[in-house]
């Protein structure tokens, strides 16, 4: 009977595993900035998604959790997103390190690599993903009347092509992951620009920026998606900036044993949710590294 008693006593205290399943997200990638000389900006890719739960980014397969060690600090560092002609930031946490989105396209410099690839412009192709967290920008085309830009990758799909000359490339679309009790859809394109009266390319999924024409300025990525900002159109006489969208900044997610506690060691936005025996930390504010522990 004593022998019982001790061994109840041992299963109910002993901890379970320190295992972290995750959702990394980088920052998105600028849309191609424009001016008279520049030409029509192109979508920016969206940054790299790795996930160990639903899905990852690029079709790939799951990644898998890691186990880690209680009262140890592991690095933590979310993306900012990146600027007009300016790829994102990678996120990191621990050992998984998520690409930032490449910057979009504009006629005389191109798109990047990144994540997700940015767009294309003036007869270039888009520029490669990652592996396993996006996929390649859209390719543009330099013909009349509207000289469309093509939109960045996304981590669900490639960015889009310019569409009959007249219309922008749509924004790749974006993954949708469950790991925080519901599903919720990350790092997507943003769409490319055209000039004068044609039809800009819109972000993907609803989260990617979409891009602009005369008459319409692109829009940045979502915040904490890791989103593309959509391409800036050809300016000629017009007051309007010449700055193409900014990237979204990233997120990471973080799903442990309801046992343990985390304790995030200063400057990151955090807010920690239990469900189904497991807490979930998501983990915002861009360009700021932190560390975590458990307890």
């Amino acid at each position: 009977m004593i022998g019982n008693l001790i061994a109840g006593i041992s299963q109910e205290t002993t901890p379970a595993p320190l295992v972290v399943d995750y959702l990394v997200v980088a920052g998105g990638g600028g849309g191609g900035n424009s001016s008279p000389s520049f030409g029509c900006g192109a979508g920016g890719g969206a940054g790299g998604l790795r996930s160990t739960v639903t899905a990852t980014g690029g079709g790939g397969s799951l990644e898998s959790a890691l186990s880690l060690t209680a009262s140890t600090s592991y690095g933590l560092t979310i993306g900012a997103g990146g600027a007009s002609f300016t790829s994102g930031s990678n996120s990191i946490f621990s050992t998984i390190t998520s690409t930032g989105g490449g910057r979009g396209g504009r006629e005389q410099e191109g798109s990047q690599t990144g994540g997700s690839g940015g767009g294309g412009t003036f007869n270039a192709n888009g520029s490669a993903g990652t592996a396993n967290q996006g996929y390649a920008g859209g390719n543009g085309s330099f013909t009349s009347p509207n000289y469309p830009a093509a939109g960045g990758g996304g981590s669900g799909s490639v960015g889009g092509n310019t569409l009959n000359n007249t219309t922008g490339g749509l924004g790749g679309t974006g993954t949708s992951v469950s790991i925080s009790g519901s599903s919720v859809t990350y790092a997507a394109g943003g769409g490319g620009s055209t000039y004068g009266g044609g039809t800009p390319g819109t972000g993907g999924s609803s989260i990617g920026g979409n891009g602009g024409n005369q008459s319409t300025l692109p829009q940045a990525g979502a915040e904490n998606t890791g989103s593309g900002g959509g391409g800036m159109d050809l300016r000629t006489a017009s007051t309007l900036s010449g700055n193409g969208g900014a990237g979204g900044s990233g997120i990471i997610i973080l799903k442990y044993p309801n046992f343990y506690t985390a304790t995030f060691s200063g400057g990151v936005t955090q807010s920690t949710t239990s469900s189904g025996g497991y807490k979930i930390s998501s983990v915002t504010a861009a360009g700021v590294s932190d560390t975590v522990s458990w307890s």
